[in-house]
């Protein structure tokens, strides 16, 4: 690959190993991008974005396997919120600076989301999220991800 990422910056100024995976930009999907680099879908994580219905909350940003649907009621009981929705793609697009396809939680640390991840990581010791750009993840130790977005775990039991 011809360009670093941020996220690939990031990791390589923390001495954190990965791998990285191409794919069609034209995907925008984790499912289709998980068929494409060959991986299982459950271990292609998208990066979500989830608005707080406080007026001036920072949104968050939400990391689910692909083959799943994020549940937004089990979601605010581990946040604490009373409701929360997903943003318009515009809203995604217009807060991270990325394009959706592309948004990725490693490509915005220290922009002053809060971070969550989907307690099904747990089970894995790798997973696959997005780099920051549209055709391009990165595979790592979910303790590696964990530990570089200070990401939270998602509780199902609330």
């Amino acid at each position: 690959m011809s360009v670093k990422t941020n996220a690939m910056r990031v990791l390589d100024q923390r001495k954190v190993a990965y791998e990285v995976h191409e794919y069609s930009p034209e995907i925008h999907s984790a499912v289709e991008a998980a068929q494409a680099m060959g991986q299982p879908v459950e271990r292609v994580y998208k990066t979500l974005v989830v608005m707080r219905e406080a007026l001036r909350a920072k949104p968050l940003l939400v990391m689910v396997p692909g083959d799943r649907e994020l549940d937004l009621r089990v979601l605010a009981r581990s946040t604490g919120d009373k409701k929360l929705r997903m943003a318009t793609q515009k809203e995604a697009e217009s807060l991270t600076g990325l394009l959706v396809g592309g948004i990725g939680a490693l490509a915005l640390l220290n922009r002053g989301f809060e971070m969550w991840i989907d307690g099904a990581a747990m089970a894995c010791e790798r997973i696959c999220v997005n780099a920051g750009q549209r055709g391009v993840n990165l595979e790592l130790r979910v303790d590696d991800l964990v530990r570089i977005t200070n990401a939270r775990w998602i509780n199902p039991d609330g």
